[in-house]
């Protein structure tokens, strides 16, 4: 139970669209697989300063320790001079004991400061990139279903693992080697300054150009890291379908398609690679020919100045060991610069994240909702996906608690999307709804969800326990609750025969269990919940007819002074329902009971009809005639019988 607590109960993670005002979020907006505009580099720049504000007294301390590193590598370089002009050239000898302890201690300083930088930096680059991940999936789970709806989970989870990995370099030691860098090498021009003036005058006109450089490499190189996560993402995303759905690629040997998909996909990622390497192999040859010349013209120049007599071989040994310390950073800056664009692209994918709006954004501002009774009412509404393209037009309706409510009609007509709008996932672009007079729009989302119990079509399991997935709806339940719940929803009867009973593991999306397992199990999480408002999205449609009645026996306690919606494609399963909705093209097109429609002989009716002579006639071979039932007192003529298509139809019985 402890290993979902962490996730919430109810239905707090899940998403609804913008319902602050304006019209509704439409759902292609947020999609993965639209182009979305890179946010101004000045914000990412901004996020890269609150990283390191985060971070400033660890980053600090890391600073302060590579100034003493950075100081000891400079005595080395130092002592060598000495060694050579004054121990070597005038036989002081009673200088190199001082000269190797001054080397030795220099170097063991050294030693004990990197592995301080080592761990210090280190865990405060990983510090930061744990908290990173927890902010942006914090942030992912609060954002409207309508972003899921055209967003992969590869690409998901590519934003909150693979993209904020990059900013160990912001935090970590490649922010502090850039300082250090900068340190050593302005120290270093000081001592060169000194040795020889013409000597640095001509390296720093040389290196010069390699700032240039740098700046044109960090400018074209960051968009490709940028379009290297776009990439991984998709691949990824790619990659997480065919391994959910591997029993449809093995059912229609789809395999090599697959390892085709992928190809593609990792040859793109090949290629950007590529391009990327040979853009820093570019600059690394650059500082290389850069060096190359540095070393011939100080070699050239430094010898005759020696020879001439206006430097020392000491001072001339000694200018090439801190030119090296000039040097080092700007070639370390090559590798360092890639790792701080690819950082910098990784922020830039995580603002285009942190910037899509939450679900319940504004809501500390708003009164805490109480329990609630559960009337709801829907008023004049209508719901749009894509501007222009209505969904539900002017749909009106009352829901009174100890009712059930059944939504019908054909694909298309609307009933789940008005079991969104009823669970808070998506806000009608006009209309108001309301619960206990209030507007929905203007309640707590997660004081709303805490009421609301839902089992949908599909039934989603996660990889733990039968009793975890029960309890997922309370964590907080006793296990004999949990155990309550689990009889109500006849799992007992099934979980009996499992190795472990309830403490059996029901692996990734419960694929351990049947189709009418998993259902139960989600019919028994929704127990749990004891909510106000239920609904059943074909809840008992995975079960055989025995489990079925088993099961309806135990949700008709669940319903009992509950508001209930109900969406069936079994219209046999609804003939209780209080009210019954028909809908079609986004409209209701009638409403009343069972008995009321089938009277009227409309819609509901040819509907019904239809379906029940379908299945009297399922199992029927070509040529085969049934034998019609006698009819019921509901009208039927013979062009309604002829319109089902089927040698006969089976009218309801009353």
């Amino acid at each position: 139970m402890a290993r979902f607590g962490a996730l919430g109960g109810g239905l707090g993670g899940l998403g609804r669209a913008d319902r602050r005002g304006g019209r509704a979020a439409r759902v292609g907006a947020s999609g993965e697989d639209q182009k979305r505009k890179a946010p101004p580099f000045k914000v990412v720049l901004r996020d890269a300063a609150d990283l390191v504000r985060a971070r400033k007294g660890r980053l600090a301390v890391g600073f302060g320790l590579l100034v003493i590193n950075r100081l000891c590598g400079l005595v080395l370089p130092g002592t060598t001079k000495f060694l050579l002009d004054e121990v070597i050239g005038k036989g002081r000898r009673e200088l190199l004991g001082l000269l190797v302890l001054a080397a030795g201690g220099a170097t063991l300083i050294q030693a004990i400061t990197s592995f301080a930088l080592s761990q210090i930096l280190g865990r405060a680059a990983q510090r930061s990139i744990t908290e990173m991940r927890r902010e942006v999936q914090r942030h992912v789970g609060r954002l409207p279903v309508a972003f899921f709806d055209q967003t992969k989970t590869g690409a998901l989870l590519s934003r909150v693992m693979s993209d904020a990995e990059g900013i160990r370099n912001l935090v970590g030691s490649g922010l502090v080697e850039v300082a250090g860098g900068l340190l050593t090498a302005a120290l270093a021009i000081g001592i060169l300054f000194y040795l020889s003036v013409k000597l640095t005058v001509i390296t720093i006109s040389v290196l010069s150009l390699f700032g240039l450089v740098l700046l044109y490499a960090f400018k074209t190189l960051r968009p490709l890291f940028r379009e290297r996560s776009k990439i991984n993402a998709e691949v990824s995303g790619r990659l997480t379908e065919s391994f959910s759905g591997i029993r449809v690629v093995k059912a229609y040997r789809a395999e090599r398609r697959e390892a085709l998909v992928f190809s593609k996909g990792a040859h793109r990622l090949y290629r950007n690679v590529a391009k990327t390497m040979t853009g820093f192999a570019g600059v690394s040859a650059f500082s290389t020919l850069l060096l190359g010349i540095v070393g011939v013209a100080i070699m050239w120049i430094g010898s005759n100045e020696v020879l001439a007599g206006r430097m020392t071989l000491g001072s001339f040994f000694s200018f090439t060991l801190y030119l090296g310390m000039l040097v080092g950073p700007v070639v370390q800056m090559v590798s360092i610069g890639s790792q701080i664009t690819e950082a910098f692209a990784g922020l830039e994918r995580i603002r285009e994240i942190r910037d899509e709006s939450r679900e319940d954004q504004g809501d500390a501002a708003l009164e805490p909702l109480p329990r609630i009774v559960g009337n709801v009412e829907f008023d004049d509404v209508s719901f749009e996906y894509e501007e222009g393209v209505p969904v539900l037009k002017n749909v009106s309706l009352a829901a009174r608690p100890g009712t059930s409510t059944a939504l019908v009609g054909p694909s298309g007509a609307g009933k789940s999307t008005l079991i969104g709008l009823v669970a808070a996932f998506y806000r009608p672009t006009s209309g108001v709804i309301r619960v206990d007079g209030r507007d929905l729009s203007r309640v707590r989302l997660a004081d709303y969800r805490a009421q609301l119990g839902v089992v949908f079509q599909e039934n989603f399991l996660f990889d733990g326990t039968v009793m975890e997935n029960i309890a997922y709806a309370r964590p907080d339940a006793s296990r004999e609750d949990v155990l309550q719940a689990a009889r109500i929803a006849r799992c007992d009867e099934f979980v009996r025969e499992l190795p472990n009973g309830y403490d059996t593991i029901v692996g990734e999306r419960g694929v351990k269990l049947s189709g009418g397992q998993r259902q139960r199990v989600a019919i028994a999480r929704a127990v749990l919940a004891d909510p106000r408002i239920l609904i059943l999205d074909e809840a008992t449609s995975s079960l055989d007819s025995e489990s079925e009645a088993a099961i309806q026996e135990g949700l008709g306690e669940l319903m009992k002074g509950r508001t209930t919606f109900v969406i069936a494609h079994r219209l046999s399963t609804i003939r209780n329902a209080d009210t019954i909705l028909v809908l079609e093209g986004g409209r209701i097109v009638e409403r009343g009971s069972h008995r009321d429609l089938l009277a009227r002989g409309g819609r509901y009716f040819d509907l019904y009809t239809r379906q029940h002579g379908l299945e009297a006639n399922l199992f029927l071979n070509p040529g085969e005639v049934g034998v019609a039932e006698p009819e019921a007192s509901a009208p039927q003529t013979s062009a309604d019988a002829n319109a089902t298509g089927l040698p006969f139809v089976r009218t309801p019985r009353e």
